[in-house]
């Protein structure tokens, strides 16, 4: 389902002009690219909120309304109010349908409860990466990249080159040759603390016993003869 945003065209531009817009419930934004003029635009803050914290908002094509006009759009960059959260400014960038587009994705981890390394090993999952850049056409972007955990065992891990993306979709990594670890599964703190002090203590009595041998060998030595 597509999502739409709705903005209308902004003349006023400057610090002061947006802060007027954001004590008025409002949110300043640009729109930009596809060869066209950047155009300011000012959107409601409530509903862009709501919309903003949806998944599909951060890695899918959305439809911006604009003063009636349409246009399919990426949300490309935004400013956070650092305490609060709020959104300070955004940025859409237009979509040409018949170009390729970069855009991060969040990856999905499933089955991570009955993973092999976590159900019959004791391990517990780290995740290295929670999204990566793809580039593909527009039509062919997909809100997420799964990841099957179920198959996973200790001391493994599954790297960009294992995952299954959709047909068109290239992990843009992969092609600078960069086949970085997603996810892996690795032995609990705690056990790998015990098995270092277990080691430690077997060491130091292997120790304790060579000396001990030492000293009784030292002590049935005969005296030498003056």
């Amino acid at each position: 389902m597509k999502i739409t945003v709705t903005a209308e065209k902004r003349d006023t531009k400057g610090t002061g002009a947006s802060r007027r817009l954001r004590k008025n419930g409002k949110i300043p934004g640009i729109l930009y690219g596809n060869h066209k003029e950047a155009q300011s635009i000012v959107l409601d803050s409530k509903t862009l909120h709501l919309q903003f914290n949806k998944e599909a908002f951060h890695a899918s094509i959305l439809e911006l309304s604009t003063d009636g006009e349409k246009e399919s759009v990426l949300l490309r960059d935004y400013q956070l109010e650092p305490v609060k959260g709020t959104i300070l400014h955004i940025d859409f960038q237009r979509v040409n349908q018949n170009e390729k587009i970069h855009v991060n994705v969040p990856f999905h981890f499933i089955n991570e409860d009955i993973a092999k390394g976590v159900k019959l090993e004791g391990g517990v999952i780290s995740h290295i990466m929670t999204e990566v850049d793809i580039s593909c056409l527009p039509k062919d972007l997909p809100q997420f990249i799964e990841v099957d955990l179920e198959n996973l065992e200790l001391g493994h891990s599954i790297h960009l080159s294992d995952l299954k993306v959709p047909e068109g979709v290239e992990i843009t990594a992969l092609t600078h040759e960069n086949d970085a670890a997603v996810t892996s599964i690795i032995k609990p703190k705690v056990q790998a603390t015990e098995d270092v002090a277990s080691s430690t203590d077997d060491s130091a009595a292997e120790d304790a016993d060579s000396n001990e041998a030492d000293s009784q060998d030292s002590d049935n030595e005969e005296p030498e003869e003056s």
